[in-house]
């Protein structure tokens, strides 16, 4: 089961062309990338913002005993959720090592914090495999389906973490989707746009850090 209609009362009923133009959810997203010294890729640490009228459907659906909050155990049961129906997805995180997509470790678990009116996820994915800092990498965060637009308010909401990464060039690629649209018409089909998490085509459009090591 996907994770946003897990969430949300009646979100199946939006089919995923219609989310490819019009996303239902917005969150403010930060995604730090670390190197070990060993000199390959750690860990990736996720924190995402969700708007307050998402937030707000959450603490209705998950508010056991209607005290218009979420307390401990009904946060924990929010992340269990969270932690389950996004690993079809691979937690929105997408991994590429010279343009080869590399696979995203399942998480130990989804943190989750409810401040100012906002739902907010803590967690952090492991490369599936050993990945030293050479070549082109890529680290983005986007939603398969463009269901959840996950944004990066700044650049610097992209890090690279460690003495390794000295020798590294960092970039922050902000795709223009008329560019994309422009550039992969060929490639794109219709099935994209009947359904864009039939394919991985939608990560062309993914806002995503890239070294070159």
């Amino acid at each position: 089961m996907r994770f946003l209609p897990c969430l949300i009362a009646g979100a199946a009923l939006f089919a995923p062309a219609v989310a490819f133009a019009h996303p239902h959810i917005f969150a403010q997203a930060r995604l730090e990338v670390v190197a070990g010294e060993d000199g390959t890729i750690s860990e990736l640490r996720n924190v995402w913002r969700f708007d307050e009228m998402f937030s707000a459907s959450v603490v209705m659906d998950f508010d056991k005993n209607s005290n218009a909050q979420l307390d401990p155990d009904e946060l924990a049961e929010v992340g269990k959720t969270v932690l389950e129906s996004l690993e079809e997805f691979s937690y929105y995180t997408t991994i590429t090592e010279d343009g080869k997509t590399v696979k995203v470790g399942k998480p130990d678990a989804i943190n989750v914090d409810f401040k100012d009116g906002q739902l907010l996820m803590f967690f952090t994915v492991k490369p599936g495999e050993v990945m030293p800092l050479k070549g082109k990498l890529t680290f983005g965060v986007y939603d398969p389906t463009m269901y959840a637009a996950m944004d990066f308010a700044s650049d610097d909401d992209l890090v690279a973490i460690g003495d390794k990464f000295a020798a590294c060039k960092r970039a922050v690629v902000r795709p223009d989707p008329d560019e994309v649209l422009a550039q992969n018409q060929d490639s794109l089909t219709d099935a994209f746009f009947d359904d864009p998490s039939g394919t991985d085509m939608s990560k062309l459009f993914a806002t995503r850090l890239e070294l070159t090591c």
